[in-house]
């Protein structure tokens, strides 16, 4: 019986298109419809989206599955449609590696369900999204402690060379100065230095040593900014 759920329910015909039922078209659309939303469900789970992107997702294994449909079987239609997408071009901004991810989830899904492999798009899915579980709620690729961006401000008069290392390596486990600027119409001078913390929690302690050395001037402590995920 499981051997059945990896079998096309289209058969072995040569022309697919010519093939299919209304009845089999119409199952297949519906199969491709709910995992679609699977597959978009799997990408919102603790991810930030937008409305557009995962009803797009969402529709991606029907359109795909609409398109191996009238091409399977039938080579010049297969050199057709390749043609054709080609000339597309994306101009949208670049998607993060999980964008990229989820899209080939939802193509090959989309591939399945085309070719009337409608057991194995559920089994992929159902494999895809207890992976993808498994991965967003254990540990596994998270950062030890996230960078920080330390911003100290000085009297222009302040030698600042190494004035700043005994408190920095107390507390951070990295550092590193990245910039030094003028600012207060140059009365007054900015360190930045991008750190990671030896363990959290440590922050008060380490504005606390460094106002005692900066005349008790701005101090910033943040996360520095992220880049963009891509692939």
């Amino acid at each position: 019986m499981l051997d059945a759920a990896f079998t096309s329910i289209f058969g072995t015909a040569d022309s697919l298109v010519s093939a299919v039922s209304a009845g089999e078209f119409l199952v297949c659309c519906l199969a491709s419809i709910v995992l679609g939303m699977a597959c978009a469900g799997v990408y919102m789970f603790r991810h930030s989206y937008s409305k557009n992107f995962v009803v797009t997702l969402a529709l991606l294994p029907l359109i795909v599955q609409m398109v191996i449909t009238l091409v399977n079987g039938n080579l010049g239609a297969g050199i057709a449609v390749m043609g054709v997408f080609n000339l597309v071009r994306f101009r949208s901004i670049p998607g993060s590696a999980k964008d990229i991810g989820s899209v080939f989830l939802a193509m090959a899904v989309g591939l399945a369900t085309g070719m009337g492999y409608l057991g194995l798009a559920v089994v992929f899915t159902v494999i895809v999204a207890v992976v993808n579980l498994l991965f967003v709620l254990t540990p596994f690729g998270r950062p030890r402690e996230p960078g920080k961006t330390l911003k100290v401000t000085i009297p222009e008069d302040l030698e600042y060379d190494g004035v700043f290392d005994e408190v920095l390596g107390r507390y951070a486990a990295e550092c590193e100065l990245v910039e030094v600027q003028t600012t207060n119409m140059g009365s007054l001078f900015q360190l930045q230095y991008q750190l990671r913390m030896r363990e959290p929690g440590l922050e008060k302690a380490l504005i606390d040593d460094l106002r005692c050395l900066n005349g008790n001037l701005k101090i910033s402590l943040g996360r520095t900014p992220q880049a963009r995920e891509s692939l």
